[in-house]
């Protein structure tokens, strides 16, 4: 049978880690899945790139696969490694293999070579002996429904847990903080499909293939004094798998805030004036997160300076308000009189 470099389908190196390998995983599965890819060959790329997946994602499974050794180096033809050839499944004559399914797949969907290496692995292995048992290597198993039921349990519990995790950026603002409500977060991730049929068959859910995208909006509140690149977790708000397991939702947040620097309950913000209002000083009225409020600029202000304002900031965890620091930033203005241009010079010259 011919040979299948999972590496090269995927289009990883054989020491990637499992994190390249998820990643172009994930770059290939959108870009062939059959609701986006509508070419003939669309589809059975995309089988491929799932068999590939859910060897080199699996650790028991690609170090099998990795044992080949230098059978792999062919590139066309296999032969099975000593012990592979002796496996048969399902009850036909000649080792016939059966179908059975696995995630909501249909395993007649992967490959012949798939089988031969991991059939066994998911249920084969075996062929029915005369008196209703199972007979394997010569012993007999009298309860056969006990066995398969006793090895599907087994074979449950020893899943290495696939990673259901989600993390995505969340862009915030100062009066996100201030309001206290919830914000909202909508994103969308392409998931194993958790709706197949158990016994196989079509999946009107993700047309058959296994993969879904899946689309989801919730509400999320954010907590007082957080600093930007803060990880904050959201428990069972992850991807779902057919063992009934859910992952976390991370959410790494930055302040996306053109008026407001933040640091924990503290703001800084911005007042223009100008250079006669910097030396005579002024009266300013700002809006800040508490309303409007006026100030007062102190004479012979330089640029840069800044006047601490007491409990206008964000609320703090332990109640109350931080501060709002109000940066002077002394402009000129664009339009000036030739007037005001001569009484610069006279400034100057003095």
């Amino acid at each position: 049978m011919e040979y299948k470099d999972y590496y090269d389908i995927l289009g990883v190196k054989r020491g990637a880690t499992e994190a390249e390998i998820k990643s172009a995983y994930r770059k290939l599965a959108r870009k062939f899945h059959p609701d986006v890819n509508k070419t003939k060959e669309a589809e059975a790329k995309f089988k491929d790139i799932n068999e590939a997946y859910e060897v080199l994602g699996d650790k028991a499974k690609r170090e099998r696969y990795d044992s080949l050794g230098a059978n792999w180096q062919g590139g066309q033809s296999y032969t099975p490694p000593p012990g592979f050839e002796q496996f048969g499944f399902g009850g036909g004559q000649g080792g016939a293999y059966q179908t059975f399914n696995f995630n909501g797949q249909d395993m007649g969907g992967f490959s012949d070579f798939f089988s031969s290496l991991f059939g066994d692995m998911m249920g084969g292995g075996a062929t029915r002996g005369g008196m209703g048992g199972m007979n394997f290597g010569g012993f007999d198993f009298a309860d056969a429904g006990a066995q398969r039921t006793s090895s599907r349990t087994r074979r449950k519990a020893q899943t290495p847990p696939e990673d259901l995790d989600i993390t995505k950026t969340l862009n915030i603002t100062a009066k996100d903080v201030f309001n206290q409500k919830p914000v909202s977060v909508n994103f969308s991730e392409m998931e194993r499909c958790t709706q197949c049929p158990p016994g196989g068959g079509y999946c009107s859910a993700c047309g058959g293939t296994g993969i879904k995208n899946v689309t989801k909006s919730i509400k999320v509140k954010i907590p007082p004094e957080v600093k930007d690149g803060q990880k904050i977790r959201l428990k069972g708000e992850g991807k779902a798998d057919n063992y009934g397991r859910v992952g976390d939702l991370y959410l790494i947040l930055h302040f996306k805030d053109s008026e407001y620097d933040v640091d924990g309950a503290d703001l800084t913000k911005e007042i223009e004036i100008t250079p006669p209002e910097a030396v005579l000083g002024c009266k300013k009225d700002i809006q800040t997160l508490h309303g409007t409020i006026g100030i007062k600029i102190p004479p012979k202000t330089s640029s840069g300076q800044m006047l601490r304002l007491k409990n206008l900031g964000l609320p703090k965890k332990a109640g109350g308000y931080g501060n709002l620091n109000a940066k002077v930033k002394i402009v000129i203005p664009k339009t000036l009189s030739a007037k005001q241009i001569e009484l610069y010079k006279q400034l100057s010259e003095l």
